[in-house]
């Protein structure tokens, strides 16, 4: 199995998985970068569910039915405890993070998601904007210059004052107030 085959097996289970649970949500990681047109390669799957309401003893025995296993002991706690459920696709091992989605930014985003086909699978995807958001709360490397081809990707597509007030927001909320700054920097980088 190829690694293409391995990540669209995944998807594929998932798109099932969270039809079952009926929750809003949406990839934001390396595959949504992806399929908002920026070439990069990615070994694993990165999804939001909103958590509201969200029986997450239901949610994991969801994913196990498609396939989905928990990658830790105890699942059901850890994902109280770090909002983020880790999971892998039991045939093809292939490394999945569901985050638990509660904030109003996060709410937003879902409600702005669009779906995209991958082929075998149609699952939401977060907005340019959104994703761009996504990647300054996380800021690593990889982060950064996925922000950076976003943006010379969807040149006039994000409004930058609206990504601004965010990243700020959470910048406060991190306790990581360069983290404005950092961005500016890369925002004059690419002329914006």
């Amino acid at each position: 199995m190829t690694a293409d085959d391995a990540v669209n097996d995944t998807l594929v289970a998932l798109a099932s998985a969270l039809e079952e649970l009926g929750a809003p949500a949406m990839l934001i990681g390396g595959i949504a970068v992806i399929a908002r047109g920026v070439p990069r390669t990615t070994l694993d799957v990165d999804a939001t569910v909103w958590a509201d309401a969200l029986d997450l003893g239901r949610a994991v025995a969801v994913f196990g039915r498609h396939g989905l296993v928990p990658r830790v002991e105890a699942a059901r706690q850890f994902a109280e405890q770090h909002q983020v459920l880790p999971l892998r696709h039991g045939a093809s091992g292939t490394p999945l993070d569901v985050s638990l989605a509660w904030l109003p930014f996060e709410r937003e985003a879902l409600d702005r998601a669009t779906s995209v086909d991958f082929g075998r699978a149609t699952l939401k995807v977060a907005l340019v904007e959104d994703l761009v958001v996504y990647k300054a709360v996380a800021w690593r490397d990889r982060d950064r210059g996925d922000i950076e081809r976003l943006l010379i990707t969807h040149p006039g597509e994000v409004d930058l004052a609206r990504v601004r007030a965010l990243v700020a927001e959470f910048a406060g909320l991190l306790e990581a107030p360069e983290r404005v700054t950092e961005f500016d920097t890369l925002l004059a980088r690419l002329g914006r």
